[in-house]
């Protein structure tokens, strides 16, 4: 989850890029951060407990050396110890030599601490990631890159490193284990780090590495070998995305910014994917593997966070359209479970960043049992994409805000246009009712656009809420994961306790919960369920609970029964989750900025986790 840059330049400026690197990747992390840099009159090295600025402002007091160009950096999610500037990175050997940045987890950190310590290292950090450096000097003869293949013989767990030295200060050694790392090839000038993110103002010609790859930069050249010194030749690929898709465009914050570019991320996630003259579905990334979804019996939508709410839609529309049955299954959970997965099995891993250590972790269990496993990431080049027979791509551009939203609007309109490949593969669907449901889709948009001209209502609304501690979501059938989402994104943003709960369950025990001082929200727009939703309503109020309700326009009856109402249009019952969800995110947002509060770095989150 934290964030690493590495950087081998002849351009000059290494401290500033190196820091730059390190602002687009605060999204990983920031409990604390560091930097090291060699230069022809010795090594800098300098920690800062909180966001980067803090390391920023010790910076602006110090003269670095002269003559720089090799350096890495470092901004930290904390696993193992407390955020200090002891746990910081870069760590470093004893001698103050041999210096690395981590992200990930050492898993066998302990039994190799104990083998330093036998042979007199002292340690200074609880991190597990200081063994790194002290392992690597101890193999360091002479060759930075022998000592760093030695040494990762003997790590276990997932990581990605980049390691310098200042006995060889022209060079720079990046490696990958299960966490992301990226290769920038600039203009006199090789950047390592944990998302192009970091690069895409410097260069957008990328390679990107798989498990067990190291990259060896000396003086402006690279090579490329695995773990055990085979030589190794990836393609250069280019990025499709540029700076201003990780600006804020003069939004207050990147999760403003990305909630209102929701219209477009609909957009770009359909492109040249609805077939709407034959009523199909088309993934360029599924082709191959058609043949066997004619086969699938069973579905499982594999995710976590926001995506696992995304994952239960996609199990519900896989059941209604394509007739098989679904399942969403929580990653963290699947692969402890001895789950039931068979060569018919169809599982699709959903994941923003494509580094989700979990889901990773599910892919390989659902591999082992022969499934059909396929991807749904918004990153090209990232693990899951890599790992996963067949897939597809989000292409709705970085998301750099930690809470999710353009993202998971993308992850259930992919997921029903899944439902909708299966349900024509399998004669469950006819093309009439494709297009029909193409033509409501392509309207998607314009009715997004409606809910977000509202945000000033709902900003009034903000006004009105912001102060209580406890809050309650309720929903039913499509609107129930939304309800569960509307109340994760209250929680993540405003550290509000909120519960997202089914409707139906309220009379089996949370109802006793219900009061004046309980704001419920409840997601009763027109559908199959109306009625049982409106009912569930009437007993909330006659408890003399406060409700603010999502609703159609024009529905009075929810009105009369509602303390304050936003309403939305109406869209096919399919559809409405991604409508209704829209100002569950302004209103979580507007809460958020009145109650003072980091919107896009909630404490304790990071963005892309890589750590189980």
């Amino acid at each position: 989850m934290c964030g690493i840059v590495g950087l081998f330049s002849k351009q000059g400026n290494v401290v500033v890029t190196l820091v730059d690197g390190l602002k687009k990747l605060e999204y990983r992390g920031y409990d604390s951060s560091g930097l090291t840099v060699i230069g022809s009159n010795g090594v800098l090295t300098i920690k800062a407990v909180g966001k980067i600025s803090q390391l920023e402002a010790k910076l602006a007091q110090i003269k670095p050396p002269e003559n720089i160009q090799v350096g890495i950096a470092h901004t930290r999610w904390a696993t193992h110890g407390v955020p200090s500037e002891n746990n910081a990175h870069p760590h470093s050997s004893m001698d103050r030599k041999i210096w690395v940045v981590h992200n990930g987890i050492i898993e066998n950190y302990k039994e190799l601490k104990d083998f330093l310590e036998k042979q007199g290292t002292v340690f200074v950090s609880q991190t597990d990631t200081e063994v790194i450096p002290h392992l690597i000097r101890y193999y360091y003869q002479g060759d930075l890159k022998k000592a760093t293949t030695k040494a990762l013989a003997q790590l276990r767990g997932a990581f990605a490193i980049a390691v310098i030295s200042a006995d060889e200060p022209n060079r720079l050694l990046g490696a990958k284990q299960g966490s992301p790392l990226v290769v920038g090839l600039g203009n006199e000038e090789i950047i390592l780090a944990s998302d192009v993110s970091a690069m895409i103002s410097r260069t957008k010609r990328v390679i990107y590495l798989d498990d067990g790859d190291l990259v060896d930069i000396q003086d402006g050249h690279y090579s490329l070998e695995d773990f055990t010194e085979n030589t190794l030749e990836k393609p250069i690929e280019t990025v499709d995305w540029d700076l201003e898709a990780i600006n804020k465009s003069g939004y207050d914050h990147f999760l403003l910014k990305e909630i209102m570019e929701q219209p477009k991320a609909i957009v770009d996630s359909c492109r040249g994917r609805l077939i709407k003259e034959s009523g199909d579905i088309k993934f360029g990334g599924l082709i191959d593997v058609e043949h066997r979804l004619e086969k699938v019996t069973r579905v499982i939508c594999l995710g976590v966070g926001s995506t696992y709410y995304a994952c239960q839609l996609a199990a519900m529309y896989f059941e209604d359209l394509a007739k098989v049955p679904a399942k969403a299954e929580m990653s963290p959970e699947f692969r402890y479970k001895n789950p039931y997965v068979d060569e018919y099995t169809w599982v699709i891993a959903m994941s923003q960043s494509g580094e989700t250590a979990d889901t990773i972790a599910g892919i390989y269990e659902a591999q082992k049992h022969r499934a059909l496993v396929t991807g749904i990431v918004n990153v090209v080049g990232s693990t899951i994409s890599r790992i996963t027979e067949a897939g597809v791509y989000n292409h709705i551009g970085p998301e750099i805000s930690v809470a999710s939203t353009k993202n998971v609007i993308s992850q259930i309109l992919i997921g029903l246009m899944h439902a909708l490949l299966l349900g024509r593969l399998k004669n469950t669907v006819s093309p009439i009712q494709v297009k029909n449901l193409i033509t409501e889709i392509e309207n998607l948009p314009a009715q997004i656009e409606k809910v977000l001209s509202q945000a000033e209502k709902i900003k009034t609304l903000a006004e009105k809420y912001y102060q209580y501690q406890n809050f309650i979501y309720i929903g039913r059938k499509y609107n129930y994961p939304i309800a569960l989402e509307g109340a994760l994104k209250l929680k993540e943003l405003s550290y509000i306790h909120a519960e997202g709960l089914s409707s139906g369950e309220m009379k089996h025990g949370f109802i006793a919960l219900v009061d004046e001082n309980l704001p419920t929200v409840s997601l009763c727009t027109q559908d199959s369920v109306y009625e049982k939703q409106f009912s569930n309503m009437e007993e909330i109020k006659a408890r003399k609970g406060k409700i603010l309700a999502i609703a159609n326009q024009g529905d009075d009856r929810v009105k009369s029964l509602s303390d304050d109402v936003i309403y939305v249009p109406l869209v096919n019952e399919l559809l409405a989750p991604i409508v209704n969800l829209v100002p569950l995110q302004l209103f979580a947002y507007y809460i958020s900025v009145l109650r003072g509060l980091d919107v896009d770095q909630p404490r304790n989150l990071a963005k892309s986790v890589t750590v189980e």
